[in-house]
């Protein structure tokens, strides 16, 4: 039986010794060099115990080896579960617990910190740091070059991801071998990728579009990465000329501006930019068709899903849209209330179907039931429309989710955080307009009566969360504004502070 996942991305560039993995100093890692690092990291997962099926968290930072550790995992049949390398140690036992990881690898630096963490959840705990150093290479080093791929299906689980609900509750969702497969190959047709790209890699790789859209669509097409650790502006332009494509968030695209070396000259190898995570504002799109003469293309997707919809590569790349749906992707705007298919051209729910679709929230069948239609529809939580030429729209976001930075913030769980000090009565967290950021989080607080918290006291208690969530502002009112059935008013939040970061 074969591994599809692991047949199909990975295994077929054995033998291969073209470029797959490009440093920063121009540095090469060719496929067969990479495919045997894995196989490495396969053995000693399997050597320390590990079996199908078993979930592997892995919170390290980007490199060669992490992403190796991903290919392993699918080798071995194992389930990734990348995480956000912010997160804290009190959100790693959540996620350890929540997913009954077999193992955790992170970084040797918190190796002490952690340590009680994983041995809570019955959690192996390995080490993996940026240069390749820990106890999981250390390991490797004593295995073979090869390994016996372990056979899987379509169907079979290849990874959880972890996304958040207004409940401040994260929720496994579980994506399988089709999910990941589909997508890479829709994308790779429809955005012209080949063995002759060459993609700028500035995005972590714990979340989606870094891993699952960026990296699966470059094994698919047998394409090499330049691997940076991080976004810079200055890097990334140094870097420009020698790939064909980039994918980024919106943030990336508004420091490029900022960036006097990066001009039209610069840009012009470059065949595609791709922007995602977040909107794009249409000012950015202008601006960047000015300076270089690109159009970015912007698509729509998220962490149940994948990739949903994209603009076309040949066509209007429409600002304000993100495009249409992917070949083989159902998309339909359905009334929140009633779940009815709603005109064309009316705001309502965005749901989608098709192979990218998830499985379901590991654990929570009734959240699943809740957000999975028996038909198989997704309910995305997002608000749109579709227009009269077929474009999607994104008008707005359900459960009033903040995407500061391509990253999401989801309000209740910053509020339960804040809500517990000293002196707080209740407390709002909004997304405002940030020139860099997309959005920044704000915190509204309201003080108990005769009380006066102070701004530091309210951000030592954010600590507890990553960095991310952690609020740009705080605001101090009265009173929430509320309507008739007493439910707080965000929108009207969102209006009276929209301009705080109007020159950010």
């Amino acid at each position: 039986m074969a591994n599809p996942l692991y047949d199909r991305l990975f295994g077929r560039h054995a033998g291969s010794d073209a470029p797959f993995l490009i440093d920063g100093t121009g540095g090469e890692t060719g496929f067969a060099e990479f495919l045997a690092l894995a196989a490495r990291i396969a053995g000693a997962l399997t050597e320390a115990g590990l079996r199908p099926g078993d979930r592997v968290a892995a919170q390290v930072g980007k490199s060669r080896e992490a992403l190796a550790l991903y290919a392993a995992c699918a080798q071995a049949g194992l389930i990734f579960l990348p995480l956000n390398t912010a997160y804290t140690g009190a959100e790693l036992a959540y996620f350890l617990g929540d997913s009954g990881a077999a193992c955790l690898v992170c970084d040797p630096a918190r190796e002490q910190e952690l340590a009680p963490v994983a041995a809570e959840s019955g959690a192996r705990l390995e080490t993996l740091d940026a240069g390749g150093g820990g106890t999981l290479m250390a390991r490797a080093e004593t295995q073979p070059d090869s390994f016996a791929t372990v056979a899987r299906g379509e169907e079979d689980l290849a990874a959880f991801l972890y996304t958040s609900g207004t409940t401040g509750r994260s929720k496994g969702a579980m994506l399988t071998q089709r999910n990941l497969l589909s997508n890479a190959a829709t994308l790779a047709e429809l955005w012209r990728f080949t063995d002759r790209d060459v993609l700028l890699h500035a995005l972590p790789i714990f979340h989606t579009h870094g891993l699952f859209v960026a990296t699966n669509v470059m094994l698919e097409a047998g394409g090499a990465m330049i691997f940076l650790p991080k976004f810079d502006a200055a890097e990334v332009t140094r870097l420009m000329p020698r790939a064909t494509a980039m994918m980024g968030v919106p943030t990336f695209y508004t420091r490029l501006l900022e960036e006097a070396a990066f001009t039209r000259e610069a840009a012009a190898g470059m065949r595609l930019f791709i922007s995602g995570s977040a909107p794009l504002l249409e000012e950015t799109h202008r601006q960047f068709e000015a300076r270089t003469g690109h159009r970015i293309l912007e698509r729509y997707g998220m962490t149940e899903t994948n990739m949903s919809t994209s603009n076309p590569y040949e066509g209007e790349r429409r600002a304000g849209t993100v495009g249409f749906a992917l070949p083989g992707v159902e998309l339909k705007i359905t009334d929140p209330e009633s779940g009815l298919d709603l005109p064309q051209g009316e705001i309502g729910m965005i749901e989608v179907r098709g192979p990218n679709v998830f499985r379901g929230y590991w654990g929570m069948p009734e959240k699943t039931a809740a957000e999975l239609r028996e038909d198989g529809f997704f309910i995305t939580g997002d608000l749109g429309r579709v227009d009269a030429e077929g474009y999607v729209q994104i008008v707005g976001r359900g459960k009033d989710l903040i995407i500061s930075g391509g990253l999401n913030v989801y309000p209740k769980e910053v509020e339960q955080v804040l809500d517990a000090v000293r002196g707080v009565l209740e407390t709002a967290v909004i997304g405002v307009p940030h020139g860099d950021l997309g959005e920044a989080v704000v915190a509204v607080v309201v003080p108990e009566p005769g009380a006066a918290p102070e701004e530091a006291e309210l951000m030592a208690a954010a600590a507890a969360l990553a960095r991310f969530k952690h609020p740009k502002r705080i605001a101090f009112l009265d009173a929430l504004p509320r309507n008739a059935m007493g439910k707080v008013q965000k929108g009207a939040l969102r209006e009276r502070f929209a301009g705080l970061f109007r020159d950010a």
